[in-house]
C-alpha cells in the first residue's frame, strides 16, 4: 500500500473494525479508514464480511473467480447472484484503490471486466428463455452462450474499460439478420428485442439488493424512433448516410462485450470507413468545439473555475476536456494512421505522442491530470454510491473528500485548482483556433468569422492539389464578403465549411464558379439566403454532385414518375424501418431541388407550388401500399374495398410551400365485411382507423432525418372529435344531410391521393352529388360572410409579410373562390376557376374576378418565397441582403419598400372587392334569433 485514507468518523471506523476484525495492523488501517470516509464501502463491509476476509489474500484472484462465475446462478436466482457480486468486486477494487494498491486502469478494468461478464450472463439467460419458447428460429440453447446471432456493444467508458463506481453503462444491442431466412427476420428482431430488454432489466431493477448496472441503450441509431436491438445492417445504413460526428467519436471506444462477439468485430469493421475518414479531418475540431460549448450552455457550466460544485467531468478542465481533445485528434488523423484507433483515453494520449502528432509534454501533462481527475471522481462516488461528478459544497464535504485523498484540504484545492485550470488551458487553445488573416478582413464593413474555420481550408482534399488551391485563392475573398451578407454570418459560414470539406476533389468545381456566375451565386445563395437549404446543404454536401452533373438541372420529371421512382426505391430496403428512413432522405434529396430550383428564379411560385405538391402526392402514394403491406402482416389485407387518401385544402389543390402540412381525410368501404382476416383479426371499423394512425405516424415521426410531413386531419368529417378514418357510407350520407357550409367549401378543392381506382371514383360520384345538391344562394353567402368575419376575429394578419391572413389575402380570396364554385355546384382545385364561377354566379363581375386572380398570384408568390426563407412570417428587419434581392426579385420589384408599397395596395383592393361582394347580400340574409 502507498497510502491509507485518514479516519474522518471515528464511529463509522469502529463499526468498520467490527465487522473486519483480527486484520493484520496495516489492513485494519485501511479497513477502518474507508469505512469511516465511505458509508457505501462500510455498508459492503458489513454485507460481504466474510468473503472479504478471505479475499484480502489475493485480491486480483478473488475478483476474477468473480467475474468468471458471474453466470453460475439459475435464472430465478441471477439478479441477486450478479447483485452479490457486484457489491464484492466493487468493495475489493475500493479498497485496493483507496490504499493506492492498484493504479488507476487496474481498479477500472476490473469494474469493466465485471459489466462486461454480467452483460454476458443477463442476456445468455434471457436469450434462453427465448429459444425455450420457441421465439429465435433455427436457434437451440447452447446458441444462447454465444449470443445466437446477438452482440451487445459496449461503449462511452465500458467500451474504453474506464468504468467508474457508480459509472451506468451505455450499450448498442444489434443482431445479425444474415443468420436468419428473411421469412423469420420480423420474429426474430422481436425476440432480440424482448431479450435486450430482459437482459436490461436484470441489470438495472432496483430492488432490495440494489442494481446491478444502471443501463442506457439510447446510443444506438435514432433511439426515439428504434428498437433497442437493431439489424446490423440498418444500423450500418444509418451511420453511413446519416451518422454525426459524436457518434464517430463514441465509436473509437466501442467494443464487443457479450453475446455473438465475432458478429461485432465484423460489425465495426464494417463500419471503420464511417468512423476513420480517408483525409485528415479537420471538420471534426469545429464539431467537438461545438459539443463543448452546447454542453456547457445547456448546463450551465461555463465561467471562471471555483471549486465548490465544480463539475469534474463536464466542468472547464474537467474529464470530458480531455477525452473530446483526445479523440478530436483521433478523429481527425485517424483514417490516415491507423495506430491511432486505440480506446482508451490515456492510450490515444500515449500513441499521439509517439506518432508525432501531440507534443509529449502535452501528453503527458494530460494523462497526469487525468488519472488524478478520474481519482477524484472515483472518491466522491464512492462516498454514497452516487452517479455525481461534482466537488463538494460544503467544508465537510471537503474535508472528507481530503482524507479520502489521504490530503490537507488546502493541499487537495490547491492541487484540484491548477490541474483544472492547466486542463481547460491545454485544450481551449486547441479548440478555438487563431484569428482571421487581414486579407480576408480587408472590407471595413465585413463580418469578422472564425479563423479556425477558415484556416482549415487548405487542409481538406479538395485543396490539396496546387492548382485547386490557386484557383480557391481567386475564389475565397468574393465567397466570403457574400457569406458576410448573411442574416447569420457564422451559421452560412459553417454550412459552406461543412460542403467544402467533403468534396472529393476541387479542381473541376472552383474551375466551374470561376466561369459561371449562376452556379457560384447557387451555392452562395444557398448558404446565405435560406437557413433551410443551408442546413440540409451542410449535412448533405453529396446533393451539389447532381448539381456539377448536371442532372439537378433537368425536366421535372412529374408525379407519376416520382412514384415509380420512390416505389422502387423503398423495395431495395430490408425492413419497415429502413423504408420509413428511405423515403425520408429521398424526400428530402429532391424536396432541396425544389427549393434551389425556386430560389435561382429557374422556377416561378406556381411551378414550386405544384413540384412540392407532385413531391407530397408522390410520398404519399409510395408510402401508402408500405404502410398497408406492414400492416397486413400482423392483421391482414384490408376489408372490403380498401381505403383512399384524400387530399384537402393546398395539397388537393396541387399548390404547396416549402413548409406545408399536407390536409388529408381518409375514406374506407368495408363493403359489407366485418373483420380482417389476419393473424390478429380487427373488425373493419378498428383495422382503418389503426391503419391511419399507422400512416400518420409513418409520416410524422423523427427518425434520424426527421419528419416527413405534418399531417392535419382536422377537416374529416365531425372534425378532431370524429374518427381518424371514415367509412364511405357515413361520409356520403353526413355530407348529403349534416355538413355545414364551411365542409362543402372543403369538398371543393378535395382530391383523390392515393387508393384503389373504383373506390376513388364513387368517391368523385359522391363529392359531385354533394356539390350540386341545390341550395339557397342567400344563405350560403350569409354563412360563408360569418366564416370571414370569425377568421378576422381569431387571426389578424402579422404585417405586411403575412400573405395567408387578414382581409384580401389568400384564405380571403380562397373563401371567395369555393363560395363561388359551390354555388355553380362544381370544384375549386384551381382558385382562378373558382373566381370564374363566382363571376358567373354574379357574386362578382369579370373585372373584379380578374382583379382577384392576380391578387391571388401575388399573394401565392409572397407566400412561397418567404416559406423558402422562414418557417415562420418573415420579419423584414433581420433579411440580409440575399434574402432581401430573392423576394423583390419574386414578386417583379426593384426594393423592398416598392414590394410593401405594391403589397399594401394589393391587399386593399382585393379586400375592397370581396367586402363588397358579401355585402350585396347582407340586406337580403335571414335575421339571426337573438
Amino acid at each position: 500500500m502507498t497510502r491509507v485514507p485518514r479516519v474522518f468518523a471515528a464511529d463509522q471506523a469502529q463499526d468498520a473494525r467490527d465487522c473486519l476484525p483480527d486484520l493484520p495492523p496495516e489492513l485494519a488501517q485501511l479497513v477502518a479508514g474507508a469505512g469511516s470516509v465511505s458509508p457505501y464501502l462500510l455498508g459492503l463491509m458489513q454485507k460481504e464480511s466474510e468473503w472479504c476476509a478471505e479475499a484480502f489474500d489475493d485480491p486480483a484472484a478473488a475478483i476474477r473467480a468473480v467475474i468468471d462465475g458471474a453466470g453460475d446462478a439459475s435464472p430465478d436466482q441471477l439478479g441477486s447472484h450478479l447483485r452479490q457480486g457486484k457489491r464484492r468486486v466493487a468493495l475489493m477494487t475500493g479498497l485496493a484503490d483507496l490504499s493506492g494498491a492498484w493504479p488507476l486502469e487496474q481498479v477500472t478494468a476490473a469494474l469493466s471486466d465485471f459489466a462486461d461478464a454480467a452483460c454476458q450472463a443477463a442476456l445468455k439467460s434471457a436469450l434462453e428463455a427465448q429459444i425455450k419458447r420457441g421465439k429465435l428460429p433455427g436457434m437451440n440453447v447452447e446458441d444462447a452462450q454465444t449470443g445466437a446471432g446477438m452482440v451487445v456493444l459496449a461503449m462511452g467508458k465500458m467500451g474504453a474499460k474506464e468504468l467508474n463506481y457508480s459509472s451506468d453503462i451505455d450499450l448498442i444491442c444489434l443482431f445479425d439478420e444474415t443468420r436468419f431466412d428473411p421469412d423469420d427476420f420480423h420474429d426474430a428482431r422481436t425476440a432480440f428485442i424482448r431479450a435486450t430488454r430482459m437482459m436490461s432489466g436484470t441489470l438495472s431493477d432496483l430492488t432490495g439488493e440494489g442494481y446491478v448496472f444502471r443501463t442506457d441503450l439510447r446510443l444506438r441509431p435514432d433511439p426515439a424512433v428504434t428498437p433497442v436491438c437493431m439489424a446490423m445492417e440498418a444500423a450500418e445504413r444509418y451511420y453511413e448516410s446519416l451518422g454525426r460526428t459524436w457518434e464517430r467519436a463514441a465509436y473509437i471506444k466501442a467494443r464487443p462485450a457479450a453475446g455473438d462477439l465475432a458478429a461485432g468485430n465484423t460489425f465495426l469493421k464494417a463500419l471503420r470507413p464511417f468512423v476513420w475518414r480517408r483525409h485528415l479531418d479537420f471538420a471534426a475540431i469545429q464539431d467537438a468545439h461545438d459539443m463543448r460549448l452546447a454542453i456547457r450552455e445547456h448546463k450551465g457550466l461555463g465561467g471562471p473555475i471555483t471549486l465548490p460544485g465544480h463539475n469534474m467531468k463536464l466542468g472547464r478542465g474537467g474529464i470530458r476536456e480531455i477525452e473530446f481533445f483526445t479523440q478530436t485528434r483521433q478523429l481527425i488523423a485517424g483514417g490516415r494512421d491507423p495506430d491511432l484507433r486505440v480506446r482508451g483515453t490515456c492510450a490515444g494520449l500515449a500513441v499521439l505522442s509517439d506518432k508525432g502528432w501531440l507534443p509529449a509534454e502535452v501528453a503527458e501533462t494530460l494523462t497526469d491530470h487525468y488519472r488524478a481527475h478520474r481519482t477524484v471522481e472515483h472518491r466522491v462516488q464512492m462516498i454514497r454510491d452516487a452517479q455525481t461528478h461534482t466537488l463538494p459544497k460544503s467544508d465537510e464535504g471537503f474535508a472528507r473528500l481530503a482524507a479520502m485523498m489521504d490530503q490537507d484540504v488546502g493541499d487537495l484545492q490547491a492541487a484540484l485548482h491548477r490541474r483544472l485550470a492547466e486542463v481547460h488551458h491545454l485544450t481551449e487553445g486547441f479548440f478555438a483556433g487563431s484569428d482571421v488573416r487581414s486579407s480576408d478582413a480587408a472590407q471595413p464593413d465585413a463580418h469578422v468569422f472564425d479563423g479556425a474555420v477558415i484556416d482549415r481550408w487548405l487542409s481538406y482534399p479538395a485543396l490539396r492539389s496546387q492548382r485547386a488551391a490557386d484557383l480557391f485563392a481567386e475564389l475565397r475573398p468574393a465567397l466570403l464578403l457574400r457569406l458576410s451578407r448573411a442574416d447569420k454570418p457564422d451559421e452560412a459560414l459553417r454550412a459552406f465549411d461543412g460542403f467544402l470539406s467533403r468534396l472529393p476533389a476541387g479542381v473541376q468545381l472552383f474551375s466551374l464558379l470561376k466561369i459561371n456566375p449562376q452556379l457560384s451565386d447557387l451555392l452562395i445563395d444557398i448558404v446565405s439566403t435560406s437557413p433551410e437549404l443551408a442546413e440540409y446543404l451542410s449535412r448533405n454536401a453529396a446533393v451539389l454532385d447532381a448539381v456539377i452533373g448536371g442532372d439537378f438541372f433537368s425536366d421535372w420529371p412529374g408525379e407519376a414518375a416520382l412514384t415509380d421512382t420512390l416505389s422502387a426505391t423503398l423495395k431495395l430496403e430490408g425492413d419497415y424501418e429502413a423504408r420509413l428512413d428511405a423515403t425520408r432522405r429521398w424526400a428530402r434529396e429532391w424536396h432541396f431541388r425544389v427549393g434551389v430550383h425556386h430560389l435561382r428564379g429557374l422556377t416561378d411560385a406556381m411551378t414550386a407550388g405544384a413540384q412540392y405538391a407532385d413531391l407530397a402526392r408522390a410520398v404519399l402514394q409510395a408510402l401508402w401500399s408500405v404502410v398497408i403491406d406492414e400492416f397486413a402482416r400482423k392483421h391482414g389485407v384490408p376489408p372490403g374495398r380498401g381505403a383512399v387518401l384524400v387530399g384537402m385544402g393546398s395539397l388537393g389543390a396541387r399548390r404547396l410551400t416549402a413548409t406545408s402540412d399536407l390536409d388529408m381525410i381518409v375514406i374506407y368501404d368495408a363493403d359489407g365485411i366485418e373483420a380482417s382476416d389476419g393473424k390478429r383479426p380487427l373488425a373493419s371499423r378498428v383495422y382503418h382507423a389503426r391503419l391511419t394512425q399507422a400512416m400518420i405516424t409513418a409520416m410524422t415521426a423523427p427518425m434520424s432525418q426527421g419528419r416527413l410531413y405534418e399531417v392535419d386531419m382536422r377537416l374529416r368529417p365531425s372534425g378532431s372529435q370524429g374518427p381518424v378514418a371514415t367509412s364511405f357510407a357515413s361520409f356520403e350520407s353526413y355530407q348529403m344531410g349534416e355538413a355545414w357550409v364551411w365542409e362543402h367549401l372543403a369538398l371543393t378543392r378535395a382530391d383523390i391521393v392515393a387508393g384503389p381506382q373504383d373506390l376513388a371514383r364513387d368517391f368523385e360520384v359522391a363529392r359531385g352529388k354533394v356539390l350540386g345538391k341545390s341550395r339557397n344562394r342567400t344563405e350560403t353567402l350569409h354563412e360563408v360572410a360569418r366564416m370571414r368575419a370569425r377568421l378576422a376575429a381569431a387571426k389578424a394578419p402579422d404585417g405586411p409579410w403575412d400573405a395567408k391572413n387578414g382581409p384580401g389575402r389568400l384564405q380571403d380570396i380562397e373563401l371567395l373562390a369555393q363560395a363561388g364554385a359551390l354555388l355553380k355546384g362544381e370544384t375549386a382545385v384551381l382558385i382562378p376557376s373558382g373566381l370564374d364561377a363566382a363571376a358567373q354566379e354574379q357574386i362578382i363581375d369579370a373585372q373584379q374576378a380578374e382583379v382577384l386572380k392576380q391578387a391571388y398570384a401575388t399573394c401565392w408568390s409572397l407566400q412561397s418565397a418567404t416559406r423558402l426563407l422562414s418557417a415562420s412570417v418573415l420579419q423584414s428587419e433581420k433579411l440580409g441582403q440575399a434574402g432581401q434581392s430573392f423576394l423583390t426579385r419574386s414578386l417583379g420589384c426593384d426594393t423592398l419598400q416598392d414590394l410593401e408599397a405594391h403589397l399594401a395596395q394589393t391587399y386593399d383592393s382585393a379586400a375592397n372587392i370581396i367586402t363588397a361582394a358579401f355585402a350585396d347580400d347582407a340586406d337580403n340574409a335571414p335575421k339571426e334569433t337573438p
